[in-house]
């Protein structure tokens, strides 16, 4: 179908809908953006208030989000970013580079400055989102409860629903509706006010403390020395405390302010703003193929008990523009090297280690543990040329390779650290293994690991 067709539709599908632009749009299957710029070309105007931050599609956002759609999901239908949608529901207006919060605060962020607008109407945000304990009603509980009562359910029938006695039930229907109508976001934010005690913040009052602190900034001292300076310089007076937190929150002046923007900026990191840190679950996955971590390998492995389960890493020449790759069998601690003179990038590592593998009897190819470096990104090609598993460990974890960390802690005293490793050839490389398992070890009980792996090869 032509454009031309599609927007012959669309007009005719507006004139059905009385002119709702956005369900027009979704009758003929168009773009939001694209059905709003033709009826603003048309010079038409949709029967929607367009939201009241003034974006075509926040009316239709709104009815997504009226109807349970995720934000995720309802961002997507109405094509805006979803920060741009977290904002809507928080309530932020955007006015050019100026963001306005529901507390009254306005942040420029071309200069990283916060100023209040006007007093703030009502609780702020973070109080009436704040999570507090169960015995208090939440929104989700007072939506409930509108519900119910809209049906004709009895107080008790509400809070047998709820989980809740039905006098609490009783005291918030009549304490918060308004002319007999019960609003749970207005009696949420009602409830929210009540319990809220505002108070200014301790460093933006002026005074010694704050005095104190600027100074200290300005001389280059971190928040924790500055906490605990106080402690020592005034030990009998309890007005010249302050936490390192409110410290970061007087410096951070998207939270709460307190101190210039000069003294702010005498913070080592040179931020103004806090960087966030992910939980683990909410971390950009390491590799495009997903890993299969260390606490998914059969049991067999961890206790060395069956033969054929490998540990891997890389000791790197100076510079990082060589490397060796270090393979150690778990149960006989053999050693087996693999050449990488010009890199060790993940092609060049999959490339020497498919060859090392494969050279292996099909019983002493177990598995392959190894830790989350860039270098095994092409760890599920590896799996498909040799059929072994290759296991990850934790991040930060490297007891959970401990034989190779050792190995690699005895390749040293051949190939030390700060050398170029690419000197080196493949038949340095094999002398040096021969060396490493033909030594006796006590965890062997003085037996060598090639002996241990010939003793495999011929029983089996």
């Amino acid at each position: 179908m032509s454009s031309l067709e599609l927007k012959g539709l669309f007009f005719a599908a507006l004139a059905v809908e009385e002119g709702n632009v956005s369900a027009a749009a979704r009758e003929v299957g168009v773009n939001l953006n694209t059905a709003f710029g033709w009826v603003r070309k048309a010079g038409l105007r949709g029967t929607g208030t367009g939201g009241r931050g003034g974006h075509p599609g926040r009316a239709e956002y709104e009815r997504l989000r009226a109807q349970g759609v995720s934000r995720r999901q309802a961002a997507r239908r109405v094509s805006v970013h979803v920060r741009t949608a977290r904002d809507w529901d928080r309530g932020v207006l955007s006015r050019g580079h100026t963001r306005i919060y529901p507390d009254g605060r306005k942040v420029d962020y071309r200069t990283g400055e916060t100023t209040a607008v006007t007093p703030p109407i009502g609780p702020s945000m973070a109080v009436v989102e704040a999570v507090l304990h169960p015995r208090f009603l939440t929104l989700v509980e007072r939506e409930q409860i509108a519900d119910l009562r809209r049906r004709g359910e009895s107080f008790r029938a509400i809070g047998r629903a709820l989980g809740r006695p039905a006098s609490t039930i009783m005291r918030e229907i009549s304490a918060r509706s308004v002319d007999g109508i019960y609003l749970p976001h207005r009696a949420h934010r009602s409830w929210a006010s009540g319990r809220s005690r505002p108070r200014q913040a301790k460093l933006a009052r002026h005074g010694r403390l704050r005095d104190y602190v600027a100074g200290r900034l300005a001389e280059q001292w971190s928040p924790e020395q500055i906490c605990h300076a106080l402690v020592r310089e005034f030990p009998d007076d309890e007005s010249m405390r302050v936490s390192v937190e409110t410290i970061y929150q007087a410096i951070y002046v998207q939270a709460r302010g307190g101190l210039r923007r000069e003294v702010a900026d005498a913070l080592r990191t040179g931020r103004t703003r806090r960087k966030p840190h992910r939980a683990p679950e909410q971390r950009t996955p390491r590799f495009v193929d997903e890993m299969v971590m260390i606490s998914e390998r059969p049991a067999e492995v961890a206790d060395r008990a069956v033969p054929g389960h490998w540990e891997g890493d890389l000791i790197v020449g100076t510079g990082s523009r060589s490397a060796i790759v270090t393979l150690v069998e778990r149960s006989t601690r053999y050693v087996m090297l693999g050449h990488l003179p010009g890199g060790h990038t993940a092609e060049e590592v999959r490339d020497v280690l498919v060859p090392l593998i494969g050279s292996l009897p099909a019983h002493l190819r177990g598995s392959l543990t190894w830790d989350q470096g860039c270098e095994m990104a092409a760890h599920q090609q590896f799996s498909i040329a040799t059929g072994v598993p290759v296991y990850f460990c934790d991040p930060h974890s490297p007891w959970q390779r401990g034989s190779n960390e050792n190995t690699n802690g005895l390749l040293r005293q051949y190939f030390p650290k700060g050398t170029d490793l690419s000197v080196h050839s493949p038949a340095d490389l094999e002398h040096v293994a021969q060396q490493l398992n033909a030594r006796p070890r006590k965890t062997l009980d003085w037996g060598t690991p090639a002996e241990r792996l010939r003793d495999l090869l011929t029983t089996t």
